[in-house]
């Protein structure tokens, strides 16, 4: 499989490449916790690492992929029709059901504790709940972040049924109605799960959106993160 894997990349660098030399290309499958793709150039050698999640996946997707990562490879324009090919296939129930199997069973979730020094992140999670959902939320995991992070605020991990809050809002002079809103984002993504469209995954649809305009200290809030 992967001499043959080996082939359809140098069929696809051919294609993109007419003019070039064709350099060693090796292809392995890894054992991700998603769909994860990589690919290198290394020494004059391709070295492509394939999630083992699309090892059963067709020959015209797999073409796709490797179409899709040689193209940025080497800075080309991406074929449309090979895009849309992968987008289809990575959108499709049966691969979504798939990806969030493997995600629960191999990937862990390091979880740190909802109780900060400052605030508190269940009864944040409560107050919220009782406040715009009428209590009716049931209550995920909740936990800070183990380092102060900020680039990512907060996160819901669907796959673990986790809200992850930057321990970098944990004290004291972080006004409350910051920390709300990450929590009152995260707890939307809850009830507005992703959604798929027209093969494209639809993060925050037209209901999530209108919710969110409903907190209070929306633009404050907004205004606070800028400056972390």
């Amino acid at each position: 499989m992967t001499s043959e894997l080996s082939r359809l990349f140098e069929e696809e660098y051919r294609a993109i490449r007419p003019r070039a030399p064709i350099p060693p290309i090796h292809v392995r499958f890894r054992r991700f916790t998603s769909l994860n793709t990589t690919i290198r150039l290394r020494e004059g050698q391709i070295k492509v690492h394939l999630s083992d999640l699309l090892e059963g996946a067709p020959d015209t997707v797999l073409r796709a992929i490797a179409h899709i990562l040689l193209a940025k490879l080497y800075r080309k324009p991406l074929d449309p029709s090979h895009n849309a090919r992968y987008r289809r296939f990575v959108s499709s129930d049966a691969v979504l059901r798939q990806t969030e199997r493997i995600r629960q069973t191999r990937g862990r979730k390091k979880i740190s504790t909802a109780k900060g020094e400052h605030y508190d992140l269940d009864e944040i999670f409560e107050t919220l709940n009782r406040r715009f959902f009428y209590g009716l939320l049931g209550r995920p995991l909740l936990t800070w972040s183990e380092h102060k992070a900020r680039r990512l605020l907060g996160h819901y991990d669907a796959a673990h049924n986790t809200i992850m809050i930057s321990r970098v809002f944990d004290r004291s002079n972080t006004p409350r109605y910051a920390i709300e809103y990450l929590m009152y984002h995260e707890m939307l993504h809850l009830k507005h799960p992703v959604r798929v469209r027209s093969g494209r995954r639809c993060v925050h649809p037209r209901e999530f959106q209108e919710e969110e305009q409903l907190f209070p200290e929306l633009e404050q809030a907004k205004a606070y993160l800028k400056q972390i």
